[in-house]
């Protein structure tokens, strides 16, 4: 019986052995102790196999553990002739629990493929990782790995590099110029510091580049117009100094093109209108002014467009056809001329001051104020009214329709939630949220059973409020990661709170 404090050292050594093996023809199969060490592992890990040697059916093993989304996949190959047994080449532990750090043995194996996305791991990239010169896709995602990542700029084969939601700092090393077979290359959600580096220009094959609040400085590097084979170009919430839009004049084939909060201080460039493959575009909480460019609605492939928390002005167009997002501008139409609850148009907020004020951007005024409050109380996402003494939290079940905004009419507030979709979330459009962990409340769960998201922001507005001083009070509860040994308990929850009024 393996007990739980041996489970990851069983685990590893495991992996050490197995990798060990040589393939010698398609019939060959691992030896009975090794299939016995599956088994067992198969007992602690839960797997749900009735065939648990990988090299004798398909040369695969695969398995839903507690769910379909929960992967633990161990794949052989057998075509190359070298002993009596089998030879594991990729391992995929993606969605579970697991803990601890990366075995170094994997570093004496022939991998090309490891992929341990959502668990719970951690510590340094093992400097034997250098010695796989066959991988081809490292994908370490979601954990909590920290520490030096030059040693893999020593891996001449990689393909996909996805590192995501970490805790790695520094500058990107020097190493990274000779990964110059990368066609994928994911830092998101990291504590990096120093600007992007300019040797990006090296990773020519680079179709996906994802630079997302990563820590990074900018401006982005005129370098970046090297990579001409981008179809997928993200990034987001560089610090540092203003600057223009970055040379991207020849990337003709993005489909994907997102660069929110880069502190660009210019005009959306004409050159966009050349990008017939581009479906979403994301220039978002920028400083991009002038007036929104014609050729964006000859764009016949676009399906999003976020232009959100800009300088903006001129006139709203009024014949535009593709879902666009122009909430938080400084537009010069009289909000009466233009209806805010266009199906496939969010212009809260986005008119000059001289029209309206902060929310009232949707034909009120402050003059059509009814009367004036001195409070209000919202039940966030959800789809009644909750009693609470002598308040009463109002329910709150707009359920997003993308680029519209929601204002509850018999009250004296409005939420404003920008951005259409959550790209490589499933549930793109699903912006209300369900309980899914065992609460421990006791009063007054109705409040805590559901939940809003955004895409990109979230805004309530109280507007007819009398002048005073108020007391804000947020109540949160931890309604989705759920107590318990998957990876739905894995997983930071960040986020900013801002208060601002608005004369």
């Amino acid at each position: 019986m393996i007990t739980t404090s041996s489970k990851l050292f069983f685990f590893s050594s495991f992996l050490a052995l197995c990798f060990m093996l040589y393939p010698i023809e398609a019939t060959s199969r691992l030896p009975d102790t090794e299939v016995e060490a599956l088994k067992q592992i198969k007992k602690t890990l839960g797997w749900d196999l009735k065939n648990i040697d990988p090299c004798s059916k398909g040369g695969i093993i695969s398995n839903p553990v507690r769910s379909t989304s929960e992967i633990i996949n161990v794949s052989c190959d057998c075509s190359i002739a070298h002993d009596n047994f089998c030879h594991i080449i990729a391992i995929n532990l993606t969605r579970n629990y697991l803990s601890g750090t990366i075995p170094r043995e994997w570093g004496t194996m022939n991998l090309t493929k490891i992929a341990l996305v959502a668990n719970g791991l951690s510590g340094e990239i093992p400097k034997e990782l250098a010695n796989i010169t066959t991988l081809k896709t490292l994908s370490l995602e979601f954990n909590n790995f920290y520490g030096n990542l030059s040693v893999l700029g020593s891996l001449p084969h990689l393909e996909i590099l996805h590192l995501t939601s970490n805790n790695f700092t520094g500058e990107l090393p020097e190493t990274f110029s000779n990964l110059i077979t990368l066609k994928e290359l994911r830092l998101g959600d990291n504590q990096f510091s120093g600007k992007i580096p300019n040797f990006i220009q090296k990773w020519t094959g680079l179709e996906n580049l994802v630079i997302q609040g990563s820590g990074f400085t900018g401006p982005i590097p005129s370098e970046i117009s090297y990579l001409l084979n981008l179809e997928d170009l993200r990034i987001s919430d560089l610090n540092g100094p203003e600057s223009k839009f970055p040379p991207l004049d020849n990337m003709t084939n993005l489909g994907v093109l997102i660069l929110r909060s880069c502190n660009i201080n210019d005009t959306i460039p004409k050159y966009l209108g050349n990008f017939k493959n581009l479906k979403t575009l994301d220039l978002s909480y920028n400083k991009l002014g002038g007036e929104i460019p014609k050729f964006l609605t000859s764009l016949s492939s676009i399906k999003y467009i976020y232009l959100t928390g800009n300088i903006l002005t001129g006139q709203v167009p009024a014949d535009w056809t593709a879902p666009i997002d122009l909430s938080y501008n400084n537009f010069s139409n009289s909000p009466e001329t233009v209806t805010c609850q266009m199906s496939n148009m969010n212009l809260f907020a986005s008119f000059a001051k001289g029209n309206n004020t902060g929310p009232l951007s949707c034909g009120q005024s402050k003059e059509k104020c009814p009367k004036y409050y001195y409070s209000f109380h919202i039940n966030c996402g959800g789809d009644s009214s909750v009693q609470k003494g002598r308040i009463t939290y109002e329910s709150d079940s707009y359920k997003g329709v993308p680029f519209k905004k929601s204002t509850v009419e018999s009250s004296n507030w409005a939420i404003s939630t920008t951005g259409g979709d959550f790209m490589d979330n499933v549930h793109q459009y699903d912006l209300i949220q369900e309980n899914e962990t065992k609460l421990a409340i006791v009063d007054d769960v109705d409040l805590y059973t559901k939940a809003r998201g955004s895409p990109i922001s979230l805004t309530y507005y109280g507007f007819c409020l009398a002048n005073g001083n108020y007391t804000v009070n947020l109540h949160f509860a931890e309604i989705v990661f759920i107590n318990g040994t998957t990876y739905s308990s894995l997983g930071r929850r960040v986020f900013d709170v801002y208060i601002q009024v608005s004369i």
